[in-house]
């Protein structure tokens, strides 16, 4: 029986992934890489990042990255809250580049008491 968990995100683009698992202290691995589980078990991934306890890896399902780990040894890390931040973070990178790439230019960032980022921006003419 297999104790991987196999969890879908929201996540498309593999650079911004990178940026997102950077931000969060993590050093990814790429290419043809796999995460080890309980009992030697091992599942194929493109991008892995080592915790304490264990592996988290991503791999590509259509169109989407779906999230590949074995949670019963992972130490520090909660599955729900480590997808949250992983997310929040790959949003920030996503939306920054979109609004570069729209002409905007980051005037200020602060991060709120709630966690929530704020960004304010300004075109240039």
């Amino acid at each position: 029986m297999s104790h991987f968990a196999r969890i879908e995100t929201k996540i498309v683009v593999k650079d911004y992934l990178k940026m997102a698992l950077e931000d969060l202290g993590l050093r990814c691995q790429e290419g043809e890489v796999e995460v080890r589980g309980w009992g030697g078990q091992r599942a194929r991934v493109e991008l892995k990042v080592r915790v304490p306890g264990g592996e988290i890896g991503f791999v590509r399902q259509g169109d989407f990255y779906e999230m590949v780990a074995d949670w019963w040894g992972i130490r520090g890390f909660r599955q729900e809250e480590f997808l949250q931040k992983l997310t929040q973070r790959y949003t920030y990178h996503a939306a920054r580049e979109k609004l570069r790439q729209e002409g905007f230019e980051l005037a200020s960032e602060q991060v709120e008491e709630d966690g929530s980022i704020r960004l304010v921006l300004r075109r240039m003419a």
